[in-house]
């Protein structure tokens, strides 16, 4: 192995050891054994579940939703925290399922490396070396500016077209072409011998004055585009956002995200009952240690919390270094057993502190959970007490936790 293969391979074995799900809890993953490396978790780290019944049902309520259209499942950021590679294996067999959609290169390749088939979308950045490699992997290709030179080398090179979605900004304005000048670049590289345009797509603002004018934009240009003969494929616009409130917005596939892991976006969605979404992932951890204050000592940096009465207090083996929002003390509970009890003091990188009373039962080892799918115990419901976003609790799990995928139902 030359120089710069050893290097890369050493950068990138962890990070593909975590996407690919190698990590089991309390053992050695299988990449690392096969790179004579010794990784073992502790029985008291933390850990992530995902349960791979709720992704499922998930799956079928956006379905029903969308009256059976294709669904371009949007795994992007280490599958919104529940490892790009175990979501993919869940929701492949699945044949509402058309698709994956990252942002990251390396996500996408992780995923062929680990033998998903289905197609992949990839809606981030690439160069054209980048796209000679993704061509080799039935990558497709996210397109907004002109690349009609670097397809034709890469389309000869490999002797395969390249399979493109096309980007419209209709006014978000992050990428995309801009709608009133995207007619001349599809034409130019979707009428190419060899391009194939495997669909087009845009985002919406999120802002429902907006919204509306958007979607016209987007229907007007792809109208225009075929009477002009020049195909966009499957139309995709509707994320987990639109799914609850712009069925018009629908189109011929819809690109959920948050949704497939039973969280709502916005906690008003829940109360439009128009699909009934079951959290799948869970934080957990155990009980590292067990203490009894005497009245007047403290706790946390700062003494953050102090007692004036006698009171038992658990530690546990989490902080935000995990993803676990910093600010979830003092508000936010934490469920040992089937009993649920308060975050005190501060959580600090890899500590947090419970309160367990006067009196406890809880033991040095009691499995914990941070989050889940018990009632009470959902992530909406953490986001709540921590005043943040889903999005922020989920997408920043750290992706060198196990994750493991479990079947237990709601």
């Amino acid at each position: 192995m030359n120089r710069r293969k050893l290097l890369q391979s050493s950068l990138t074995l962890p990070i593909a050891a975590a996407a690919a799900g190698c990590q089991t809890l309390g053992g050695t993953s299988s990449a690392a054994a096969s790179a004579g490396l010794s990784t073992r978790d502790s029985h008291f780290d933390p850990w992530i579940e995902i349960n791979a019944d709720n992704v499922r049902h998930n799956v079928r309520e956006i379905s029903r939703r969308v009256s059976n259209r294709p669904i371009l499942a949007v795994i992007k950021n280490n599958g919104y925290g529940a490892g790009t590679v175990e979501i993919a294996r869940i929701l492949e067999p699945m044949k509402s399922i058309a698709g994956f959609a990252v942002i990251k290169l390396q996500e996408a390749m992780v995923l062929r490396d680990a033998g998903i088939r289905k197609p992949i979308l990839l809606m981030g950045p690439f160069n054209a070396a980048e796209l000679d490699d993704m061509v080799a992997r039935n990558i497709m290709a996210m397109m907004y500016r002109p690349m009609g030179t670097e397809i034709g080398l890469v389309s000869a090179r490999r002797q395969k077209p390249v399979t493109v979605h096309f980007c419209i900004d209709t006014g978000i304005g992050r990428v995309g072409v801009p709608y009133q000048d995207a007619e001349d670049l599809v034409v130019s590289l979707g009428t190419r011998k060899d391009v194939v345009v495997a669909g087009t797509q845009m985002t919406f603002a999120e802002d429902p004055e907006f919204d509306a004018e958007q979607l016209r934009r987007f229907v007007e240009l792809c109208g225009a585009l075929e009477r002009r003969g020049v195909s966009v494929g499957r139309r995709h616009a509707a994320s987990s956002f639109a799914l609850f409130e712009r069925p018009e917005a629908f189109l011929d596939m819809v690109r959920p995200g948050m949704a497939i892991y039973g969280c709502y976006s916005e906690a008003r969605f829940r109360d439009l009952k128009v699909m009934d979404l079951r959290p799948s992932i869970a934080l957990k951890t155990r009980v590292v240690y067990v203490k009894r204050l005497r009245a007047g000592d403290s706790a946390g940096y700062e003494r953050a919390y102090k007692t004036d009465v006698p009171v038992w207090l658990a530690t546990l083996p989490v902080g935000h270094v995990d993803g676990l929002p910093r600010n979830l003390a003092g508000g936010g509970s934490v469920r040992i057993r089937d009993r649920m009890y308060p975050l005190v003091a501060s959580v600090s990188s890899s500590h947090s502190i419970v309160e367990l009373g006067a009196g406890t039962t809880v033991k040095v080892g009691d499995e914990v959970t941070l989050f889940g799918w018990q009632t009470g115990s959902e992530p909406n419901s953490l986001c709540t007490a921590a005043k943040c976003s889903v999005y922020d609790l989920m997408m920043h799990l750290n992706p060198l936790l196990p994750r493991r995928v479990v079947s237990v139902g709601s």
